[in-house]
């Protein structure tokens, strides 16, 4: 086999870099390389067409084994398994637990339980885990930060009643101050305390973590990958810090902790992403492991979670597309455990169907597509290995930066980290406005004829039952809103007004530019829910001004070519006369010429299409 192999290589001659960089440079036909093909990414570094053997050398990466620190290539040696998780909000224990029992026939071998503290007793615990075998399943709880120590005293109790291995049971308990600062900008415990007093508690069950890292809210707040990584390793340093100086083993500590990030659909990059947290922080637990302790200490435990942020409520079984590559980046990227969002999870609680679906979308990838059968398949990949490089340098110059200004805690206190993500936040949004970032269906492609009928986005409540706008604050929160949320509430705002603006096609002269030109004007607009009108063609442009009006249009779009638009443009807006709004689908030489004609509305590729269309909103539905 192996002389083969060498046959078949010897029969084809080596292609050096510099061979390839000659044919690209002679196709670009004297465009600049940099320019044209290498991608500048939201992380901070560039990213090359093309990556070769050489582009290994010297990263390392490339020296990591499966299963061995620092666990980069991940934590188990045989397998790629990971564990389908479901969470449910309990509201009733008894109809909790039947759903849950359902769930576990399904494919579910991981259950989340977000329990309600005033509710806790021994009696609910009973009722809520009922016939679960804990021994079977990972389970994993969160309530109310104030009484997390309480939950844990409960569930040994729970478990040593019902005579379980306690050594032999999985799961967690999310504890995370940090995180509810973030989210809700409420400080209502001290890490070390309760931090200290919850290890005490837990220490009876190995298996479990207790210490959350919930970077998935970093994510879903629109934060780029490099800083969901950089400030969630100053997360957990936070707890390694604050537990080791109030007397905890720093061992302890880290097998303590339960990183949640969160999943975007930027495929390759999240894969990597995956692999730098794991390598950075065997690292950084190296750093407090005492002399004779065992290395194990700094795997890192991973769940990870479809992102929030690019979810939709137009269009919304594009979602499916959305969590399907997201699910296959962390899985194939070796995460502990993941949940899939269901596709409808940006406008209601979700139902049986959807969940149904988000289920099966891992069901797949692990019993059809066998992503559970090999360990790190991205291993010695040209490409991913130096976005593995090139994450891990962002994201460690960033858990610098914070470690400098004094820490994670420090930092979230003074709101500097939601200053910074939030920033964030508002870039994508204005890239989403200017289709730089794409949602398809959203601000590209949308739906023609789709109505929201009725379907509203879900607003975020607090943990005591009030909205969080109405809640008491002791420092920043985290901006929530969605990468489609203000073209949603541009739509939902065209479909509520009862009036539907129609846009008329006047397509004439150069077949190819007028089809393009109509094509993307019709994308543009719809992304409104403007319903539009597509033609073939008119000879003159009378005869398209009198179509128009015929079909009641509430705007009229020039589609033509750029040279064309001297000879047609201004006719056919003083034919209009004023009786419904006139458009340019393009920016030709002449504009300015138009502009002194009257003509006040073009559309093209550089324009800012959700202002735009809230400025014809303001003008067509009052």
């Amino acid at each position: 086999m192996a002389e083969n192999k060498e046959k078949l290589f010897s029969d084809f001659p080596s292609v050096s870099t510099e061979a390839w960089m000659e044919k690209v440079t002679a196709d670009l036909k004297g465009a600049d390389f940099e320019k044209k093909l290498v991608w500048r990414t939201n992380e901070g570094f560039n990213v090359k067409p093309f990556y070769r053997r050489e582009d290994l050398d010297g990263l390392k990466t490339t020296d990591a084994l499966p299963g061995e620190f620092p666990y980069l290539r991940g934590n188990k040696k045989d397998d790629n398994s990971w564990l389908i998780r479901q969470d449910i909000r309990v509201e009733d224990p008894a109809e909790a637990n039947a759903k849950a029992l359902d769930i576990l026939n399904r494919g579910v071998d991981s259950l989340g339980f977000s329990v309600k503290a005033k509710q806790l007793d021994e009696t609910y615990l009973e009722t809520l885990l009922k016939d679960i075998c804990a021994e079977c399943v990972e389970l994993n709880f969160s309530t109310c930060q104030g009484h997390v120590v309480e939950l844990a005293q409960m569930l040994v109790a729970y478990f040593k009643k019902h005579g379980y291995d306690l050594a032999k049971l999985r799961g967690s308990i999310a504890y995370d101050p940090l995180g509810k600062m973030l989210s809700k900008g409420k400080e209502r415990t001290s890490l070390a305390e309760a931090g200290k007093a919850l290890l005490e508690v837990s220490a009876e069950l190995p298996g479990y973590q207790v210490l959350g890292v919930d970077a998935s809210l970093l994510c879903n707040a629109g934060a780029y990958i490099y800083q969901e990584l950089g400030y969630a390793l100053a997360w957990g340093n936070e707890y390694l810090n604050v537990l080791s100086e109030a007397g905890v083993p720093a061992k302890v500590v880290a097998k303590n902790i339960k990183f949640n990030f969160g999943v975007s659909s930027n495929y390759f990059m999240e894969i990597a992403k995956f692999r730098a947290a794991r390598m950075l922080w065997a690292d950084i637990v190296e750093q407090y492991l005492a002399e004779g302790d065992c290395k194990c200490a700094a795997k890192m435990h991973i769940h990870a979670e479809t992102s929030k942020f690019n979810l939709t409520l137009f269009d919304s079984y594009v979602n499916l597309l959305r969590t399907q590559t997201e699910a296959m980046s962390a899985a194939l990227a070796g995460v502990d455990s993941m949940t899939v969002l269901p596709f409808d999870s940006a406008y209601e609680t979700p139902t049986e169907f959807s969940e149904r679906l988000a289920r099966n979308q891992q069901l797949l990838l692990r019993e059809e597509s066998h992503f559970d059968k090999v360990v790190d398949p991205a291993g010695g990949s040209y490409y991913i290995e130096n976005l593995t490089a090139s994450i891990a340098a962002q994201a460690w110059k960033l858990f610098l930066a914070v470690e400098e200004e004094g820490g994670f805690y420090a930092s979230v206190k003074a709101g500097k980290v939601q200053e910074t993500v939030n920033a964030s936040n508002r870039a994508r949004h204005e890239a989403v406005a200017r289709r730089k970032e794409i949602l398809l269906g959203t601000n590209q492609y949308p739906n023609f004829t789709e109505l929201a009928d009725g379907k509203q986005p879900l607003e975020a409540a607090c943990c005591c039952g009030g909205h969080e706008h109405t809640c008491e604050k002791d420092c920043a929160s985290l901006d929530f809103s969605r990468a489609a949320s203000e073209f949603e509430a541009l739509r939902l705002q065209t479909e509520q007004s009862g009036k539907r603006p129609r846009a008329f096609m006047l397509t004439i002269g150069n077949l190819a530019m007028r089809q393009a030109r109509a094509q993307f004007s019709c994308n543009f607009l719809a992304c409104a829910g403007y319903e539009v009108i597509d033609n073939l063609g008119f000879s003159s442009v009378q005869e398209g001004i009198d179509a128009a009006l015929a079909a009641k249009a509430d705007i009229v779009v020039l589609c033509s070519s750029d040279d064309e638009y001297a000879e047609y443009a201004i006719p056919a807006y003083q034919a209009l006369a004023g009786r419904a709004m006139f458009i340019v689908a393009g920016a030709p030489a002449c504009m300015d010429e138009l502009k002194a004609a009257g003509i006040e509305n073009f559309i093209h590729v550089r324009v800012n299409v959700l202002q735009t269309l809230k400025e014809y909103n303001a003008k067509l539905l009052s």
